[in-house]
């Protein structure tokens, strides 16, 4: 099958959406067919518009998303484009500006990790939007989703707003969670060898302090060494406030994935710890907890967003409700880890998790059936 991949952004660089849209591709070159890449799609205007945005946002106080013009820009280059090549389906991840003005009869798949009605005053960088821009940015998710022949979320609390908050067609719908971007991930034995118990280390990766929920962390930390257990926290990803100073905490403020010393630091980090903590505030779906898995942490975050379809509670990981503070996360690890039978045989279900789910050959074997329902099942759209 021929694959035409529709990205305002190049996929095949491993920075674009935070290296998901490089694993998307991969994953669909091994299971799928053979890509064609749309994207970069760069446009003066959308230079441009970010720019005077940003200045906009700092003198008013407003979010202010794509325009109208800009989208009818996206939807011609990519017809042009997409017009010169053999392509059977069309894919397009988080790409509802791309779509929603895109003349095409060729079957569209369109994924996206929510809707735009989710995320609009879900999400910090989605709060206090233009009302004039939130109308067009609905209008774009609601025409992405009715062009679609068939339409892709991680989790189904975004698969369900498309179904009741844009009228999708649940048959249309396909829920299948994403994976971790870690181009080599740890060999199965490797991540249930339990690290020296001699103290319990926590880790945190994100880079968002307050929407990642890192005052939690914090407060878990100082709990669990009040409880006696000993402890440590690693921050990775973000620079804390100022107060969050302890000589049980280590941060490294940024670590480079492209870059291979960095990238193993990151690694030893991962393999060194014993749970992941994220206790999030909102969030769609998180890939970092699958990386988490995938080196057979456990992960504790919060009941909000996509999470609850991530996180089987008990097997790999545990879930907080939003009120929980750093108390009740440092309650549950501090009886996990005083039971090592019990931690052992949670770091092997969890990577048992990210094996049978949560990696990316997973979701491409699925992709496949989506495209071919796509390419010539009833449900193909004319756009």
């Amino acid at each position: 099958m021929n694959i035409a991949y529709l990205t305002v952004n190049d996929p095949r660089d491993r920075r674009s959406w935070s290296g998901t849209e490089f694993s998307m591709a991969q994953a669909i070159e091994r299971h799928c067919g053979t890509v064609h890449y749309i994207g970069p799609i760069r446009l003066k205007s959308i230079l441009f518009a970010k720019v005077l945005h940003r200045l906009l946002k700092k003198l008013t106080g407003k979010t202010y998303l794509y325009t109208e013009s800009i989208s009818r820009r996206l939807g011609r280059v990519a017809r042009r484009r997409i017009a010169r090549l053999p392509a059977d389906v069309i894919f397009s991840p988080a790409g509802s500006a791309s779509l929603a003005n895109l003349q095409t009869d060729i079957p569209i798949v369109y994924l996206s990790d929510a809707t735009f009605r989710l995320v609009v005053d879900y999400y910090p960088e989605f709060s206090h939007v233009l009302d004039a821009h939130k109308q067009t940015a609905d209008r774009f998710e609601a025409n992405s989703i009715r062009k679609a022949a068939q339409l892709v979320y991680p989790a189904s609390w975004a698969a369900k707003s498309a179904i009741n908050d844009y009228g999708a067609d649940p048959s249309r719908v396909t829920v299948i969670p994403f994976g971790a971007n870690l181009e080599h991930p740890p060999a199965g034995s490797d991540a249930g060898k339990v690290p020296s118990m001699d103290r319990c280390r926590l880790l945190f990766v994100g880079g968002h302090w307050q929407r990642k929920g890192g005052e939690i962390a914090y407060e878990t930390l100082l709990k669990l060494l009040e409880l006696g257990v000993d402890a440590e926290l690693t921050i990775v990803g973000c620079t804390p406030p100022e107060h969050v100073r302890h000589e049980r905490i280590t941060v490294h403020s940024f670590l480079n994935k492209n870059d291979p010393a960095q990238r193993a630091q990151l690694e030893r980090l991962y393999q060194r710890a014993h749970f992941f903590i994220l206790p999030s505030r909102a969030e769609c779906f998180s890939i970092a907890l699958c990386e988490a898995n995938a080196f057979g942490l456990p992960v504790l975050t919060s009941d909000t967003g996509g999470l609850p379809d991530l996180v089987r509670v008990g097997t790999n990981g545990f879930l907080f409700p939003l009120s929980a503070r750093g108390d009740q996360f440092a309650t549950v690890i501090r009886d996990v880890f005083s039971d090592s039978a019990r931690y052992a045989a949670l770091r092997v279900s969890s990577r048992g998790e990210f094996d049978s789910r949560l990696n990316w050959d997973h979701w491409g074997r699925k992709m496949a059936e989506v495209f071919q329902a796509a390419a010539s099942g009833p449900g193909r759209a004319s756009a």
